[in-house]
């Protein structure tokens, strides 16, 4: 992974600010979905931009799955440290009680998104992160592979496993998305193939 070679003191401001005005969105938004609260997620991206900061020289020229990657690691070593506080460890950040309440939707609509969030919940790490990177941050099979710091043909077995055992949950409960999975962000995308 090659990164930005040296530049001047002006120039790598200039440089890091717009690689900041692009990706602060994204990592904000990344940390948002992993963490409990808007503050947490803050200071994730704000720790994510200063590391990205002090090693610009490495950051390569599509920084995004760089800094997604960093992201990942920053919250990795916070729930560490969360661990070692406590004995019980964090929760996992996608609670079925931290669904939005519902509006005006059917009971079907309801009772389908409840079922999604209590089967994505009961799934382990890797599998939500892995999910996650391509349903909600929208990132290509290669992206998501350099922030997981894996190759993109194991990438895409992972994620070929976890839709797997998501959908598992999901029939577990009674549940299933039927033709709905297939247009879901968590179907399948063009330009994936995976092993059966």
């Amino acid at each position: 992974m090659g990164g930005r070679g040296r530049v001047d003191g002006e120039s790598r401001a200039s440089q890091f600010e717009a690689m900041f005005r692009a990706g602060y969105p994204r990592v904000l938004a990344y940390a948002l979905r992993r963490t409990k609260d808007r503050g947490s997620a803050e200071e994730v991206a704000s720790e994510t931009f200063l590391i990205a900061w002090r090693r610009f020289d490495a950051v390569p020229e599509e920084p995004l799955p760089w800094l997604l990657g960093t992201a990942r690691r920053v919250l990795a070593n916070q729930r560490r440290s969360l661990r070692r506080r406590s004995p019980n460890g964090p929760s996992a950040s996608m609670d079925p009680d931290d669904v939005p309440q519902p509006g005006f939707l059917p009971l079907e609509r309801i009772a389908e998104k409840e079922a999604f969030a209590a089967a994505f919940a009961a799934l382990g790490d890797r599998d939500r992160e892995v999910l996650s990177l391509i349903a909600w941050d929208g990132l290509e099979v290669g992206e998501a592979a350099k922030v997981m710091e894996c190759t993109a043909p194991l990438f895409s077995v992972r994620l070929h496993r976890a839709r797997r055992r998501l959908l598992k949950e999901l029939e577990a409960s009674g549940h299933s998305l039927g033709e709905a999975g297939k247009r879901s962000p968590l179907g399948e995308r063009p330009g994936i193939s995976e092993a059966p």
